[in-house]
């Protein structure tokens, strides 16, 4: 397992790992997250074509993962972050976002940012394993309450979501 930027080719398969990985919220009464679609080819072009995405490729050089960013409020911000279901539970997860702290740092950049569904195991518990600590209200910048105000209109808020940080270090620094 590597990681590196996507390519153009990847975005489509991006989609399937998307569509995959959604799956499990069916099995937990969350169809409608399974059922929502991936982001477009277009949009997925746009985070490649600015540096933002990453994915997690076999020995083959296919994707089996993939994480998105953005900078929000001066922190990079995990926009999206799926693993395929033949690839989980193997640290590939883990390891993007591993990946993309190390990126914050060398950026000088304080931490990882990312929203998610408290109540879903592999969602708010699995990121705190991932060293991420849930934000209080007062400790949300504005561009955080804004993305948070996109989730709630596209009607993520039916389910409890919070918003998490994950300090990063500068090299160097221990």
């Amino acid at each position: 397992m590597h990681i590196r930027a996507a390519r153009p080719a990847d975005l489509p398969l991006l989609q399937d790992i998307e569509r995959a990985a959604g799956e499990a919220f069916r099995a937990i009464g969350m169809p409608e997250i399974a059922d929502d679609e991936p982001f477009t080819v277009a949009e997925l072009s746009r985070y490649a074509q600015a540096g933002a995405a990453w994915v997690a490729a076999d020995d083959a050089d296919t994707p089996v993962a993939y994480l998105l960013a953005e900078t929000v409020d001066g922190c990079l911000h995990v926009e999206q972050v799926s693993v395929h279901p033949s690839a989980a539970r193997r640290g590939v997860g883990r390891a993007l976002l591993d990946r993309l702290a190390g990126l914050a740092a060398a950026d000088g950049l304080p931490a990882l940012t990312l929203t998610t569904f408290a109540e879903v195991p592999w969602n708010a518990p699995y990121y705190e394993r991932c060293g991420f600590r849930l934000l209080a209200d007062a400790e949300l910048g504005p561009d955080l309450r804004e993305v948070r105000r996109r989730e709630a209109d596209h009607g993520l808020d039916r389910w409890p979501r919070v918003c998490m940080r994950r300090d990063v270090r500068p090299p160097g620094h221990p």
